[in-house]
């Protein structure tokens, strides 16, 4: 049974819109409220992912390409499977960590409708309204980064919002720009109008305008100003959310869409995103290094881990310009694919454990800290998995998607590329370990011998995601998973399945 593709925005947006009336006496309720909403959203992708469910969705019975439609294919099921676990996470982490707030339900109705505003830009089939979106996200996501209200906070996401007006700008004349030249919004008929007629100066200006805009919401390097203040400003939820997902789904999906399924890949544009990806990867990690900071740290290498996302999309969009054998491509976006959720995975992971330990200890500050392996050993095993994968460690998911970049790199011939990459992971490595170090080992700080182990609904969000850092390697390059999970999605961009299938469909 083919499942109504408005749920995944309608079960949030809804929701959001009643918890808002519980007062401070019912919160309760509102809380159970938004973690059932989350919950529904994840077993509808896991059920949309099992059963392998494709199709359209056109609202109001207005026909293609004139009304609004919602699409889902690999590539969209598979972001949709990724935001719901991150957002179920962080909910069930919310449940215990946002009650130091006083305004727990308005923080739950911004979380819903951030979460909603996500699944709209992955499932909307017209760049209009994947950019009304789009900005619904952001919004929330503005409030939420200073939810605390205090100085830094507010100052973090003053920041956030004036950088992301402007993306959001860039982005909006882009759209107006293709409009003007195809006179269509649809993904579908501007790719096909583009495939006719070649791309104009005009089109590679709207182009030029929805890199830099994406860009800046993926917040790559040269466009990441805003993400260091941001992320280590919001509440640990909200962090792992921002870095989790959402500069993926407003970011890195929307670029990737936009470039491989409507303007189609070229040389330049590949080189284009292979250079954006080397930057964050290198300029991240090494900003990330002389961080003192947990969460900053943790935002900067958030920076550096979609540099690898970036990287291999860029690298498969070169060797498919080239003509070159397209399993090579199909292995490169595969790598690259498959590293986007898995960083979802272990950064939300790695954001939930400082925000467990910035709870427990009222400090960020690596050198205030020490010894925490005695009081905390749950939260200290939990920041170990999550620093393994992210360092590249095996047998954590990390490791598995970074190989599968170095060996696409290879394989194609861009042996610098593959260098590059391993010793961004070994920089990444030594990063973690002062982690280790500042954090969990050495002498317990006579103020810290009160601080206790986090529990309950803290400790089985950290756990779940743990979990999946180990497992997540093992069986999603095991042949049917990989198959059912992860192949559709790089069949979207690999063959362009996209749009083929909505004209087909008409």
């Amino acid at each position: 049974m083919m499942i109504p593709l408005p749920l995944f925005v309608a079960i949030p947006l809804t929701t959001s819109f009643i918890v808002p009336f519980f007062g401070q006496k019912t919160k309760g309720i509102a809380t159970l409220l938004a973690n059932i909403a989350t919950t529904c959203l994840l077993v509808l992708s896991i059920y949309v992912l099992i059963t392998g469910q494709t199709g359209i969705y056109q609202l109001g019975k207005w026909s293609i390409p004139i009304g609004i439609n919602l699409v889902l294919d690999g590539l969209s099921a598979l972001l949709l499977l990724t935001i719901s676990i991150v957002s179920f996470a962080a909910m069930l982490f919310s449940i215990q960590y946002m009650e130091q707030y006083t305004a727990k339900p308005k923080y739950l109705c911004l979380f819903l409708l951030m979460v909603s505003g996500m699944n709209g830009v992955v499932l909307s089939g017209d760049i209009f309204n994947m950019f009304v979106f789009l900005e619904i996200a952001s919004i929330a996501s503005y409030a939420l980064v200073g939810f605390g209200c205090e100085h830094e906070e507010l100052e973090a996401s003053f920041k956030y919002m004036v950088l992301g007006s402007v993306a959001s700008m860039f982005i909006l004349f882009g759209i107006g720009l293709v409009y003007g030249i195809t006179g269509t919004l649809n993904f579908a008929y501007i790719s096909k109008i583009i495939q006719s007629a070649g791309l104009n100066n005009g089109l590679y200006f709207a182009l030029g305008m929805f890199i830099v805009g994406f860009g800046l919401k993926a917040a790559l390097v040269p466009f990441h100003a805003w993400l260091p203040d941001a992320h280590p400003s919001a509440p640990a939820p909200i962090s792992a959310m921002l870095s989790g997902v959402l500069i993926k789904a407003l970011g890195v999906y929307a670029l990737v869409r936009i470039i491989f399924n409507i303007f189609g890949v070229s040389i330049p544009i590949g080189w284009i995103l292979v250079t954006l990806g080397v930057l964050s990867m290198v300029i991240g990690v090494f900003l990330a290094v002389g961080q003192w900071d947990f969460k900053r740290l943790l935002a900067y290498h958030s920076i550096s881990q979609m540099g690898y996302v970036v990287l291999g999309v860029g690298i498969g969009a070169v060797v498919l310009a080239q003509g070159k054998d397209p399993a090579w491509a199909s292995l490169a976006i595969l790598g690259g694919l498959f590293h986007l959720i898995n960083h979802s995975v272990f950064k939300s992971l790695l954001f939930l454990t400082s925000g467990s330990i910035e709870l427990s200890t009222g400090s960020r500050q690596l050198k205030q800290l020490g010894g925490l392996a005695e009081k905390m050993p749950m939260t200290r095993t939990m920041c170990t998995i999550a620093s393994a994968a992210i360092a590249g460690i095996p047998p954590f998911n990390g490791f598995w998607s970074k190989l599968l970049i170095v060996l696409a790199a290879v394989k194609a011939g861009f042996y610098g590329l593959a260098a590059v990459t391993v010793l961004v992971s070994l920089v990444t490595l030594i990063s973690f370990l002062k982690v280790q170090r500042y954090v969990f080992l050495g002498d317990l700080p006579e103020k810290l011998s009160h601080v206790k182990e986090s529990k309950g609904s803290m400790a089985w969000s950290m756990g779940i995601l743990a979990c999946l850092c180990i497992v997540m390697g093992l069986f999603l390059l095991w042949g049917p998973l990989r198959d059912q999970i992860l192949t559709p999605a790089v069949q979207v961009l690999v063959q362009n399945l996209y749009s083929s299938d909505i004209i087909s469909m008409q």
